[in-house]
């Protein structure tokens, strides 16, 4: 069993979905199932690495903001004050100059501020737009899978094992959000408790990976694409299972391409 929960395809795919689906279909009577991607991505960092916080790391603080930033969203739950998008993407612009902050210190003063204004604005974006997608369960779950699967795989191929689970991870739960509401032809409740972690843990996750492996700066910008992809237009009076498809389509396209454009930089991963 224990050999099982040592293989990264268990810790950073298998387990995460299966959670996530439990997760989804227990907590719908409340509401909630949009903790399935908080949920996957925390069995996959109890398997992978530990819930510690010291030393604290950039990887733990990646652990502790996600955790943190569910939390909030609990207390955001019906709370839809028209400014708010905007504070959550301009705090999670903050959070991520903190995350970084030891490794853009060793920068000299120009480099730091390009970087640190560069990485606050990615994830801001990100959160923005994935809030955006916060009310709409199947959009929001096929940008979820999306982009936790482009920035997975783009780390994995930039040579970082922990971050590259740590995306695949947010892509498995995403994905069995996703496939419940296709196999039910049922949509679930999403929220700000699927969108604000997922968007903010996949940003810090690429940040990191830009600034720690070998992920190019370049394949963030097509990450960001993702947002905005789910929100083409798609038969909303369809079955589920189309405008599943469809809206997959346009997002993966979005993360294959930063997939792509690491793999010509990086070459193949190192395993």
């Amino acid at each position: 069993m224990q050999e099982l929960l040592n293989n990264p395809a268990v810790q950073g795919g298998l387990a995460p979905f299966i959670i996530a689906l439990i997760v989804a279909k227990l907590l719908q009577p409340l509401r909630l199932s949009g903790l399935a991607v908080i949920a996957g991505f925390a069995v996959t960092v109890y398997l992978v690495s530990s819930f510690s916080i010291e030393p604290l790391t950039s990887t733990r603080k990646i652990v502790l903001l996600g955790l943190l930033s569910a939390l909030l969203a609990l207390t955001l739950f019906r709370f839809n004050w028209r400014p708010l998008r905007l504070m959550l993407a301009i705090a999670g612009g903050v959070a991520t100059v903190w995350m970084a902050l030891r490794i853009l210190q060793q920068q000299d003063m120009t480099h730091m501020l390009l970087w640190g204004g560069g990485f606050a604005l990615y994830v801001g974006w990100l959160i923005f737009w994935m809030d955006t997608l916060h009310e709409a369960p199947v959009r929001a779950g096929s940008a979820g899978m999306a982009l936790g699967l482009g920035t997975g795989g783009a780390a994995l191929f930039g040579a970082s094992a922990l971050l590259g689970q740590f995306g695949l991870a947010l892509g498995a739960a995403a994905s069995a959000y996703l496939l419940l509401q296709v196999l039910f032809n049922s949509r679930l409740p999403c929220g700000r408790s699927f969108t604000l972690p997922l968007s903010l843990i996949a940003g810090l996750t690429g940040c990191l990976a830009v600034l720690s492996a070998q992920l190019p700066w370049y394949a963030l910008p097509i990450l960001a694409i993702i947002p905005l992809a789910a929100k083409i237009s798609v038969p909303e009076k369809k079955w589920l299972w189309l405008q599943s498809l469809l809206l997959s389509i346009a997002t993966l396209a979005c993360a294959a391409g930063a997939v792509y454009i690491t793999w010509h930089v990086a070459g193949a991963p190192p395993f």
